[in-house]
């Protein structure tokens, strides 16, 4: 009990601090690619102290709703990281929840956040909110997909049993899992906002869609906003790597070496998904905003695929 609570902790404090760790690691890397004088890594750290030593400012018609939410959407992030195996699987909290929930978590923050944007009554604010909740409505299957399908391969929905019962299988090639890993990436890229779906560096009205819905958030609300999306990169990190490349995380009945063994390995994984983002995000052109249901909706049929793979072959 000692040892999962360890657990516990360690991995919410990894979530919380190498969360902008990770997003500086990727603009350090699309920086280094793209031949440009690349940013400090520590940056993203730098902004989170200057926001949270300014003085918020709020409209005048800003409702308890729009106070709140920042609140609410830091807090689901941070739910979510806890009951996602990324150092151990020994996790009190992973058995009150799974993966179905924890894309229920991930929708709760969208939805405030859209319920926030719109709250101003601000043009820029209602576009973003609309955007977002086009990309949940098209992504959120997707990903459900292939939970389903690496569910079905672990017979759970728990991402502590999915993770382990591939540890503790053989080591086999899964045709199913392939299509469903390129859904998730696609996924991926569609829900942290990032290119060919989002461009996270722009302001440009015909383009964003997750930097519109922070435009009216300042200080700490703004560092709140901006940590969570942080911690939702992260997470989808944590996601891919227990589904896809669980290897190296400590099981349940592992003890406090097998536990602390698992933080340099995570490390290892998140260094090579910054720098995968990076590359990715470097040969891609930015989409059109019409274009992105037709993404999302390649990404629904390669998870789809996975599942009838699966199915048909049980491979």
């Amino acid at each position: 009990m000692i040892v999962a609570a360890t657990n516990q902790l360690l991995e919410l404090a990894l979530a919380l601090l190498a969360a902008p760790l990770l997003l500086g690691w990727v603009n350090k890397c699309r920086a280094w690619l793209q031949n440009r004088s690349a940013p400090s890594i520590w940056l993203p750290y730098r902004n989170l102290h200057k926001l949270f030593h300014k003085d918020a400012v709020l409209a005048d018609n800003a409702s308890l709703l729009f106070r709140a939410a920042p609140y609410v959407v830091f807090g689901s992030m941070v739910v979510a990281a806890a009951i996602i195996p990324s150092v151990g699987t020994a996790l009190p909290s992973a058995y009150v929840a799974d993966a179905i929930a924890l894309v229920g978590l991930f929708a709760t923050a969208r939805v405030f956040m859209s319920l926030a944007a719109m709250d101003i009554g601000t043009a820029f604010g209602t576009l973003g909110a609309r955007r977002e909740m086009m990309i949940g409505f098209l992504a959120e299957p997707a990903l459900l997909m292939v939970i389903f399908t690496a569910s079905l391969i672990a017979s759970s929905t728990s991402l502590v049993a999915i993770s382990t019962a591939f540890v503790t299988r053989e080591l086999a090639i899964y045709p199913s899992l392939a299509f469903a890993a390129i859904a998730f990436m696609l996924v991926l890229l569609a829900e942290n906002a990032r290119i060919p779906v989002d461009n996270p560096a722009t302001h440009l009205e015909l383009t964003m869609i997750h930097e519109a819905m922070l435009l009216e958030y300042s200080a700490r609300h703004l560092a709140l906003m901006e940590w969570a999306a942080a911690l939702k990169l992260f997470n989808y990190a944590a996601i891919g790597i227990a589904l896809f490349v669980p290897w190296g995380i400590a099981r349940g009945d592992a003890g406090y070496v097998e536990l602390l063994a698992g933080a340099p390995i995570l490390a290892l994984k998140l260094l090579s998904f910054g720098a995968g983002l990076a590359l990715i995000e470097t040969l891609s052109a930015k989409l059109r905003i019409f274009r992105a249901p037709e993404f999302l909706a390649t990404a629904f049929l390669f998870a789809v695929l996975g599942m009838l793979v699966h199915l048909l072959l049980g491979s």
